[in-house]
């Protein structure tokens, strides 16, 4: 038994239109990310009151990334199996949702850890199955477009969760449980709104199907089954654009090591280093949209913005706190694209079947080079600032260089 059955025929007349079906996804991840991005914006300072040092908070963050990345591939592998996308989404928007507001209860740096883990997993759980759902309504509307206007809305429920977090500390000073409290009542909102959008549109898939169709009766051609078509393996350029971004990933920072930065350098009070992560969401969703649009006129060449910005997010570890704001909200833009036109590229380089494992793989190279960058990054600033910003330089730098072999020359594909 599937959710999915296949079919060529469009969507039932009572289903959403395929944008409405990516603007309702996007007010799922907006308040979803009211919840884990809000908990995210505060992790680091939090952590740091129970005791963490910069190297601690550095490995939490990089184990966090590669739980929320690296197990992807597993679910990515049972989703394909089963094709329960909307069975695996649901879980672990629930996982999450559920953990972020105990994160502030636990009490003990321990706990609190395997609780930010637990989000984590949420992520690893629901991602695969959720960016397939999404890549398929984004066969009729634009790859780009369709992943740059989730990732906005995405990051405006960022924005909004950091500001909700950065009210609640200016009214109840390290009140961390009190903030992290706060965070159920979207929590709520996103299971609801799930499950209205499940029984909506149960098959995704018709999107897709219905533009293939389309397509080719433009063209006079027969329209292939996404899933019939799709290869054992996936393709060659695929691979070389993964291990490129996973060097990427090795160059980029996380928030709690910069917000770190930002607070025991007493460059921020405790209420603006939220503030600070709403800034960088807004324009990390800013990003996303523009990129989007702009990644389905000039293909995938528009990536190698990325490891230049990156190499200018370093600015985040100045002793000034102008700089500090400046550098988090270029990290912000690196951050936009990948977790928008990085997906679109994806999607367009792997066939539907085999999407999931394609998300999945890519989601565990990059865990493990932003586990790499929290490790690595955090040790490094415990010797020197110096040193920090040599090893990001360098590593965007051989990624500029992998990236370029990968994207150029390649045209945009719709």
């Amino acid at each position: 038994m599937v959710e999915f059955a296949k079919s060529n025929d469009g969507p039932p007349a009572n289903a959403l239109r395929p944008w409405s079906f990516v603007f309702a996804f996007g007010l799922v991840s907006l308040f979803a990310d009211m919840v884990y991005e809000g908990a995210r914006s505060i992790i680091g300072p939090y952590l740091a009151t129970l005791g963490a040092s910069a190297t601690l908070v550095g490995l939490v963050a990089g184990a966090g990334e590669l739980i929320g990345y690296g197990l992807r591939l597993g679910s990515a592998y049972f989703v394909t199996r089963s094709r329960h996308y909307w069975t695996w989404t649901i879980a672990g928007y629930a996982l999450t949702v559920l953990s972020v507001p105990l994160i502030g209860a636990s009490g003990g740096l321990i706990g609190a850890m395997f609780l930010y883990g637990g989000e984590r997993l949420g992520k690893a759980v629901r991602s695969p199955a959720k960016d397939t759902l999404l890549s398929h309504a984004s066969a009729a509307t634009g790859r780009g477009k369709a992943f740059g206007v989730h990732q906005f809305m995405d990051q405006l429920g960022a924005v909004a969760g950091s500001l909700l977090l950065a009210a609640m500390l200016a009214w109840r000073p390290f009140d961390y449980r009190f903030a992290f409290a706060t965070l159920s009542v979207p929590g709520v909102l996103v299971l609801a709104l799930l499950l209205w959008l499940r029984a909506r549109v149960p098959d995704p898939q018709v999107y897709e199907s219905s533009a293939d169709v389309e397509s080719a009766a433009k063209s006079g051609t027969s329209a292939v089954n996404p899933v019939s078509s799709a290869g054992s393996a996936l393709p060659a350029r695929y691979w070389q654009f993964v291990v490129a971004v996973a060097v990427l990933s090795c160059g980029i920072a996380s928030f709690p090591l910069l917000a770190f930065h930002a607070q025991t350098k007493h460059l921020l009070s405790d209420a603006a280093v939220p503030v600070l992560f709403a800034v960088a969401m807004l324009v990390d969703g800013v990003t996303g949209l523009l990129v989007g649009h702009a990644y389905d006129r000039r293909g995938p060449i528009v990536l190698l913005a990325v490891p230049i910005a990156a190499c200018g997010a370093a600015l985040a570890f100045a002793d000034s706190a102008a700089l500090v704001w400046i550098g988090v909200a270029i990290w912000g833009m690196v951050n936009g694209i990948l977790d928008s036109t990085v997906k679109a590229a994806v999607t367009s380089l792997v066939p539907s079947a085999s999407r999931a494992l394609a998300f999945g793989w890519l989601s565990l190279v990059r865990g493990i080079g932003l586990l790499v960058a929290g490790g690595l990054l955090g040790v490094a600033y415990d010797h020197g600032i110096v040193l920090t910003v040599v090893l990001i330089v360098v590593a965007n730098v051989l990624a500029l260089a992998g990236l370029s072999r990968v994207v150029i020359g390649r045209a945009p594909t719709h």
